[in-house]
Protein backbone atom coordinates (compact mmCIF):
# COMPACT_ATOMS: atom_id res chain seq x y z
CA UNK A 1 0.00 0.00 0.00
CA UNK A 2 1.46 3.41 -0.92
CA UNK A 3 2.71 5.34 2.09
CA UNK A 4 0.90 8.42 0.83
CA UNK A 5 -2.54 7.12 1.89
CA UNK A 6 -4.07 9.11 4.75
CA UNK A 7 -6.69 8.16 7.35
CA UNK A 8 -8.44 10.42 9.84
CA UNK A 9 -10.20 8.85 12.83
CA UNK A 10 -12.30 11.09 15.05
CA UNK A 11 -12.58 10.18 18.71
CA UNK A 12 -9.28 8.29 18.69
CA UNK A 13 -7.59 9.72 21.76
CA UNK A 14 -9.35 7.81 24.54
CA UNK A 15 -8.78 4.05 24.98
CA UNK A 16 -11.90 3.15 23.04
CA UNK A 17 -12.80 1.74 19.65
CA UNK A 18 -11.57 4.76 17.65
CA UNK A 19 -8.06 4.42 19.03
CA UNK A 20 -7.84 0.76 18.00
CA UNK A 21 -9.13 1.60 14.52
CA UNK A 22 -6.38 4.20 14.15
CA UNK A 23 -3.70 1.77 15.36
CA UNK A 24 -4.95 -0.90 12.95
CA UNK A 25 -4.95 1.47 9.99
CA UNK A 26 -1.41 2.51 10.89
CA UNK A 27 -0.40 -1.16 10.71
CA UNK A 28 -1.78 -1.20 7.15
CA UNK A 29 0.51 1.63 6.10
CA UNK A 30 -1.71 4.70 6.46
CA UNK A 31 -0.53 8.05 7.73
CA UNK A 32 -2.80 8.74 10.69
CA UNK A 33 -4.60 11.84 11.91
CA UNK A 34 -5.81 11.29 15.47
CA UNK A 35 -8.51 13.41 17.06
CA UNK A 36 -9.43 14.11 20.66
CA UNK A 37 -11.41 16.68 22.59
CA UNK A 38 -10.40 16.22 26.23
CA UNK A 39 -8.30 13.03 25.74
CA UNK A 40 -5.37 14.84 24.13
CA UNK A 41 -2.83 13.23 26.49
CA UNK A 42 -4.01 9.81 25.36
CA UNK A 43 -3.84 10.86 21.73
CA UNK A 44 -0.31 12.18 22.22
CA UNK A 45 0.71 8.86 23.77
CA UNK A 46 -0.69 6.88 20.84
CA UNK A 47 0.96 9.27 18.39
CA UNK A 48 4.32 8.73 20.11
CA UNK A 49 4.08 4.96 19.69
CA UNK A 50 2.93 5.22 16.08
CA UNK A 51 5.77 7.56 15.16
CA UNK A 52 8.23 5.21 16.86
CA UNK A 53 7.04 2.47 14.51
CA UNK A 54 7.48 4.71 11.46
CA UNK A 55 3.91 5.99 11.00
CA UNK A 56 3.42 9.63 10.05
CA UNK A 57 1.01 10.92 12.68
CA UNK A 58 -0.66 14.16 13.67
CA UNK A 59 -2.89 14.92 16.66
CA UNK A 60 -5.82 17.30 16.24
CA UNK A 61 -7.94 18.74 19.03
CA UNK A 62 -11.50 19.95 18.73
CA UNK A 63 -14.86 20.01 20.46
CA UNK A 64 -17.40 18.54 18.05
CA UNK A 65 -20.35 20.10 19.83
CA UNK A 66 -19.61 22.90 17.36
CA UNK A 67 -20.20 21.08 14.08
CA UNK A 68 -18.09 23.58 12.14
CA UNK A 69 -15.09 22.21 14.01
CA UNK A 70 -15.50 18.86 12.25
CA UNK A 71 -15.07 20.53 8.86
CA UNK A 72 -12.08 22.49 10.12
CA UNK A 73 -10.37 19.33 11.34
CA UNK A 74 -10.81 17.63 7.97
CA UNK A 75 -9.39 20.66 6.22
CA UNK A 76 -6.39 20.58 8.56
CA UNK A 77 -5.68 16.97 7.58
CA UNK A 78 -5.93 17.83 3.88
CA UNK A 79 -3.71 20.90 4.34
CA UNK A 80 -1.02 18.76 5.98
CA UNK A 81 -0.95 15.82 3.57
CA UNK A 82 -2.74 17.08 0.46
CA UNK A 83 -5.27 14.25 0.44
CA UNK A 84 -7.61 12.15 2.55
CA UNK A 85 -8.33 8.51 1.71
CA UNK A 86 -10.24 7.24 4.75
CA UNK A 87 -12.42 9.03 7.27
CA UNK A 88 -13.76 7.11 10.25
CA UNK A 89 -16.38 9.01 12.25
CA UNK A 90 -15.89 7.35 15.62
CA UNK A 91 -16.38 10.26 18.03
CA UNK A 92 -19.59 9.98 20.05
CA UNK A 93 -21.13 10.67 23.43
CA UNK A 94 -23.59 8.60 25.42
CA UNK A 95 -24.71 8.42 29.02
CA UNK A 96 -27.89 7.14 30.69
CA UNK A 97 -30.70 9.62 31.34
CA UNK A 98 -34.20 8.64 32.49
CA UNK A 99 -36.85 9.82 30.06
CA UNK A 100 -38.36 12.08 32.70
CA UNK A 101 -35.08 14.02 32.88
CA UNK A 102 -34.42 14.38 29.16
CA UNK A 103 -34.32 17.97 27.93
CA UNK A 104 -34.41 19.40 24.43
CA UNK A 105 -30.89 20.70 24.99
CA UNK A 106 -29.64 17.18 25.69
CA UNK A 107 -31.27 15.82 22.53
CA UNK A 108 -29.72 18.63 20.50
CA UNK A 109 -26.29 17.98 22.04
CA UNK A 110 -26.44 14.33 21.00
CA UNK A 111 -27.39 15.32 17.49
CA UNK A 112 -24.65 17.94 17.27
CA UNK A 113 -21.86 15.52 18.22
CA UNK A 114 -23.10 12.12 17.07
CA UNK A 115 -24.85 13.13 13.85
CA UNK A 116 -24.28 16.71 12.69
CA UNK A 117 -20.53 16.73 13.32
CA UNK A 118 -20.20 13.35 11.60
CA UNK A 119 -22.18 14.67 8.64
CA UNK A 120 -20.08 17.80 8.30
CA UNK A 121 -16.82 15.84 8.57
CA UNK A 122 -18.10 13.39 5.95
CA UNK A 123 -19.17 16.24 3.69
CA UNK A 124 -15.76 17.91 3.88
CA UNK A 125 -13.91 14.62 3.45
CA UNK A 126 -16.19 13.44 0.67
CA UNK A 127 -15.83 16.60 -1.38
CA UNK A 128 -12.05 16.17 -1.18
CA UNK A 129 -12.31 12.50 -2.12
CA UNK A 130 -14.40 13.21 -5.23
CA UNK A 131 -11.46 15.24 -6.55
CA UNK A 132 -9.10 12.28 -6.13
CA UNK A 133 -8.89 9.75 -8.97
CA UNK A 134 -8.71 6.98 -6.37
CA UNK A 135 -11.75 8.34 -4.51
CA UNK A 136 -11.91 7.41 -0.86
CA UNK A 137 -13.86 5.69 1.89
CA UNK A 138 -15.97 7.12 4.69
CA UNK A 139 -16.99 4.85 7.56
CA UNK A 140 -19.45 5.99 10.21
CA UNK A 141 -19.85 4.25 13.55
CA UNK A 142 -23.49 3.70 14.50
CA UNK A 143 -25.06 1.44 17.11
CA UNK A 144 -26.68 -1.98 16.71
CA UNK A 145 -29.27 -1.16 19.38
CA UNK A 146 -31.02 1.45 17.23
CA UNK A 147 -33.32 -1.41 16.16
CA UNK A 148 -33.73 -2.70 19.73
CA UNK A 149 -33.10 0.27 22.03
CA UNK A 150 -32.54 -0.17 25.73
CA UNK A 151 -33.82 1.91 28.60
CA UNK A 152 -32.55 5.31 29.70
CA UNK A 153 -31.02 6.27 26.35
CA UNK A 154 -34.02 7.84 24.62
CA UNK A 155 -32.09 11.05 23.95
CA UNK A 156 -29.14 9.15 22.47
CA UNK A 157 -30.70 6.72 20.01
CA UNK A 158 -32.29 9.25 17.62
CA UNK A 159 -28.83 10.66 16.90
CA UNK A 160 -27.47 7.21 16.08
CA UNK A 161 -30.48 6.43 13.91
CA UNK A 162 -29.63 9.55 11.92
CA UNK A 163 -26.15 8.14 11.29
CA UNK A 164 -27.63 5.22 9.35
CA UNK A 165 -29.80 7.49 7.17
CA UNK A 166 -26.84 9.82 6.65
CA UNK A 167 -24.67 6.91 5.52
CA UNK A 168 -27.08 5.89 2.78
CA UNK A 169 -27.71 9.46 1.63
CA UNK A 170 -24.03 10.38 1.43
CA UNK A 171 -23.24 7.14 -0.39
CA UNK A 172 -25.64 8.27 -3.12
CA UNK A 173 -24.48 11.88 -3.17
CA UNK A 174 -20.77 11.19 -3.32
CA UNK A 175 -20.90 8.26 -5.76
CA UNK A 176 -22.86 10.52 -8.12
CA UNK A 177 -19.86 12.84 -8.13
CA UNK A 178 -17.18 10.13 -8.17
CA UNK A 179 -18.09 6.42 -8.16
CA UNK A 180 -14.79 5.67 -6.41
CA UNK A 181 -16.08 7.28 -3.22
CA UNK A 182 -17.92 4.91 -0.89
CA UNK A 183 -19.74 5.47 2.41
CA UNK A 184 -20.58 2.71 4.88
CA UNK A 185 -21.46 2.31 8.54
CA UNK A 186 -20.50 -0.18 11.26
CA UNK A 187 -22.97 -1.02 14.03
CA UNK A 188 -20.90 -2.29 16.97
CA UNK A 189 -22.36 -4.60 19.58
CA UNK A 190 -20.79 -5.28 23.00
CA UNK A 191 -17.11 -4.92 22.17
CA UNK A 192 -15.78 -2.79 25.01
CA UNK A 193 -17.23 -3.07 28.51
CA UNK A 194 -16.86 -0.26 31.01
CA UNK A 195 -14.32 -0.66 33.79
CA UNK A 196 -17.06 -0.93 36.42
CA UNK A 197 -18.72 -3.94 34.76
CA UNK A 198 -18.62 -6.82 37.24
CA UNK A 199 -18.25 -10.50 36.33
CA UNK A 200 -21.96 -11.23 36.66
CA UNK A 201 -22.96 -8.44 34.30
CA UNK A 202 -20.15 -9.29 31.87
CA UNK A 203 -21.36 -12.91 31.76
CA UNK A 204 -24.92 -11.75 31.11
CA UNK A 205 -23.74 -9.51 28.27
CA UNK A 206 -21.77 -12.38 26.73
CA UNK A 207 -24.82 -14.64 27.01
CA UNK A 208 -26.93 -12.04 25.19
CA UNK A 209 -24.98 -12.68 21.97
CA UNK A 210 -25.27 -15.67 19.67
CA UNK A 211 -21.52 -16.29 19.88
CA UNK A 212 -21.67 -16.22 23.70
CA UNK A 213 -18.81 -13.84 24.20
CA UNK A 214 -18.00 -10.15 24.31
CA UNK A 215 -16.22 -8.74 21.29
CA UNK A 216 -13.18 -6.50 21.15
CA UNK A 217 -12.28 -3.23 19.44
CA UNK A 218 -10.17 -5.34 17.08
CA UNK A 219 -13.38 -6.81 15.65
CA UNK A 220 -14.50 -3.29 14.70
CA UNK A 221 -11.07 -2.38 13.32
CA UNK A 222 -11.11 -5.50 11.14
CA UNK A 223 -14.57 -4.54 9.85
CA UNK A 224 -13.19 -1.12 8.95
CA UNK A 225 -10.45 -2.81 6.95
CA UNK A 226 -13.03 -4.95 5.14
CA UNK A 227 -15.12 -1.93 4.19
CA UNK A 228 -12.04 -0.14 2.91
CA UNK A 229 -10.79 -3.07 0.84
CA UNK A 230 -14.06 -4.35 -0.62
CA UNK A 231 -14.76 -1.79 -3.34
CA UNK A 232 -18.18 -3.21 -4.23
CA UNK A 233 -19.74 -2.38 -0.86
CA UNK A 234 -21.32 1.01 -0.28
CA UNK A 235 -24.33 2.40 1.56
CA UNK A 236 -24.49 -0.50 4.02
CA UNK A 237 -24.84 -0.54 7.79
CA UNK A 238 -22.93 -3.60 8.97
CA UNK A 239 -23.69 -5.07 12.40
CA UNK A 240 -20.57 -6.34 14.17
CA UNK A 241 -22.36 -7.51 17.27
CA UNK A 242 -22.03 -11.26 17.69
CA UNK A 243 -25.61 -11.67 16.47
CA UNK A 244 -27.04 -9.40 19.16
CA UNK A 245 -29.23 -7.53 16.68
CA UNK A 246 -31.18 -10.65 15.69
CA UNK A 247 -31.03 -12.56 18.98
CA UNK A 248 -33.34 -11.69 21.82
CA UNK A 249 -32.24 -14.36 24.30
CA UNK A 250 -35.84 -14.78 25.43
CA UNK A 251 -35.70 -18.60 25.77
CA UNK A 252 -38.10 -19.15 22.86
CA UNK A 253 -36.07 -22.05 21.51
CA UNK A 254 -37.22 -24.67 19.00
CA UNK A 255 -38.35 -27.13 21.68
CA UNK A 256 -41.15 -24.72 22.61
CA UNK A 257 -42.51 -24.65 19.08
CA UNK A 258 -45.33 -27.08 18.27
CA UNK A 259 -46.07 -26.15 14.66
Amino acid sequence: MPASLVAFVTGSGAPRVGRQIAIHLASLGYSIALHANRSTAGADEVAHHLRASGTKTVVLQGNLSDASVAEQLVHQVIAKWGRLDVLVNSAAIWFPTPLESVTAAEVRNYFEINATAAFMAAKAAGLQMVQQASGGVIINIGDWAVVRPYLDHAAYFPSKGAVEAMTRSLAVELAHRNPQVRVNCILPGPVLLSDDTDEVKAAAIAKSTLVKRVGTPDHIAHAVQFLIENDFVTGVCLPVDGGRQIYSGDCLHSEYHTG
